[in-house]
């Protein structure tokens, strides 16, 4: 068992602490933008809820599908992130609504918290398939809670129906999409196997599958691939988009997505509602995600 060093745990907290940002409302270039502050849940701590209207947001005529993001607060506006970088969100949602690449769909940005994003993103059910002696390792990096479940039965059950309620939505399965980055893939990808009711497809980008900064005798990809053996769902209604960089933290991800593509393969994935892409010199950063979010945008949000 490979120990998690002080540096490395160190750095996972900081990057956990470093994705909250400030309550300071973004600027969006196009679109409206509204803003839930704290908005409450009985499940989990509250956070803040940012809801992304495109141009032109019509709810008396139109119906709009929905995509649910992870770290909200880097979604929108790099003037007001800790690192001034952004996913360019409504800048690419709404280029490609306006000349009919995708669907219309409206953005719901679920801010990280502070202590527990790590655990409310790190996949619960797969932490039965890593060895013992290495769960006691992870889970002081989890803050000893397992929550992803908990986060999942708030999104669909306290957000998902306030949604629904406020916006013109389209409240299908097939109209509801999730995405993140890193940690926020893999609770992206969670999501859709445990609510494939729901969620209609993931987009996960540069998806953390070591769980930690340790990749050597490190059993958690393991873990995440026996989960996913038993728990995808059917290919025939659901989509998932994958992809990864080649530096930085992203270096670590190939051959554990090769392994992941080997397990949707084997389960009926196919090119149609199936793809897994590497970008040569990209990092492990929003400004890397940015510049691609349009392709599983397209992906995930093209035809009706």
């Amino acid at each position: 068992m490979r120990k998690f060093t002080k540096t490395g745990i160190g750095t996972l907290l900081m990057l956990s602490v470093s994705f909250i940002g400030t309550a300071q409302m973004p600027n969006v270039s196009t679109g409206s933008l509204r803003r839930v502050t704290d908005f409450p849940s009985r499940i989990v701590m509250p956070r803040n809820i940012d809801i992304w209207l495109p141009a032109g947001y019509d709810p008396k005529n139109r119906k709009y599908a929905v995509l649910y993001m992870q770290d909200g607060q880097m979604l929108f506006d790099s003037t007001v992130t800790w690192n001034k970088q952004e996913w360019m969100v409504d800048e690419t949602l709404g280029e490609l609504m306006m000349r009919k690449q995708i669907r219309d769909v409206i953005v719901v940005g679920i801010w990280n918290t502070i202590t527990y994003r790590h655990a409310e993103y790190f996949p619960e059910k797969a932490i039965a398939h890593v060895p013992e002696a290495y769960r006691k390792e992870l889970m002081p990096l989890l803050r000893n809670k397992a929550l992803a479940d908990d986060y999942l039965r708030f999104l669909v059950t306290e957000l998902k129906p306030w949604v629904d309620s406020n916006y013109a939505t389209l409240r299908d399965r097939s109209n509801t999409f999730i995405a993140g980055s890193s940690m926020g893939g893999l609770i992206s990808l969670y999501a859709v196997c445990e609510y494939p009711a729901v969620f209609h497809g993931a987009a996960c980008l540069s998806t953390h599958w070591t769980g930690t900064f340790e990749d050597k005798d490190n059993p958690i990809p393991s873990a995440l691939e026996k989960y996913l053996v038993t728990h995808l769902p059917d290919p025939s209604d659901h989509k998932f988009y994958f992809d990864h960089g080649t530096l930085t933290l992203d270096s670590m991800y190939r051959v554990h997505q090769d392994a992941v593509d080997s397990i949707f393969r084997g389960a009926g994935y196919s090119l149609f509602n199936y793809s897994s892409r590497i970008f040569e010199g990209d990092d492990h950063s929003e400004r890397s995600w940015a510049a691609r979010f349009y392709i599983p945008a397209m992906f995930l949000l093209s035809g009706k």
